[in-house]
């Protein structure tokens, strides 16, 4: 399986419909303390606009709303995959994206047969306080190592500046939320994070 080199993580269908336009093609949506209500909506909305745009949507933790509103791809992490029903995505044809932070939570994560594994925080980040230290490049490509062919998503303080680094050391995507939201012009950082992974090269083949 192949996906698109950047992964943009926000928290709102308006801006998946920002970010969108100027070439995203992968996108998560990650919605934090909100009523159930709100969050169908935005998923609704999400999964609406992706469709009409080519883009492929991934929903972060609410896989029963994604379940129920027909998005096929979600993203949980390892708390989240205590009580979610994965024989339920795997009969939907839900793919399915796992967070990773250590050796165990990777032999977990490899069980259950993933769509990709993200591997951070690779960098120290700003999004929230991380029980894990920064994770670094050797890491990522000891993950590289590891899980074979399966696509390998870094996440974690990266900017359009570490990209060729992180690819280098077996990255196939980079995830980015902060650097990309929080910017004083997050349509020009979209592109310059797009234009910095076209200038990196395609992933090596995996073996």
């Amino acid at each position: 399986m192949k996906l698109p080199r950047v992964y943009p993580i926000v928290d709102s269908a308006a801006w998946i419909a920002r970010l969108a336009p100027h070439g995203v093609r992968l996108v998560q949506l990650r919605i934090k303390e909100a009523p159930e209500a709100a969050v169908r909506a935005e998923i609704l909305a999400a999964r609406a606009y992706c469709s009409s745009a080519g883009v492929q949507l991934v929903v972060n933790d609410y896989w029963q709303l994604a379940l129920a509103s027909g998005c096929d791809f979600v993203h949980l992490g390892q708390g989240d995959l205590d009580g979610a029903d994965v024989p339920a995505l795997r009969r939907a044809g839900v793919r399915l994206g796992i967070s990773t932070h250590d050796e165990r939570e990777l032999e977990r994560a490899l069980a259950l047969r993933p769509a990709y594994v993200a591997l951070g925080p690779v960098y120290p980040t700003l999004l929230k306080v991380m029980p894990w230290r920064p994770q670094g490049l050797a890491r990522l490509g000891e993950w590289r190592r590891r899980i074979g062919a399966l696509p390998l998503v870094a996440i974690g303080g990266l900017t359009p500046e570490r990209l060729a680094g992180v690819y280098a050391a077996g990255a196939d995507v980079a995830a980015v939320v902060t650097d990309i939201v929080r910017a004083s012009d997050p349509e020009a950082r979209m592109r310059q994070w797009l234009a910095a992974a076209e200038c990196a090269g395609a992933p090596a083949s995996r073996a």
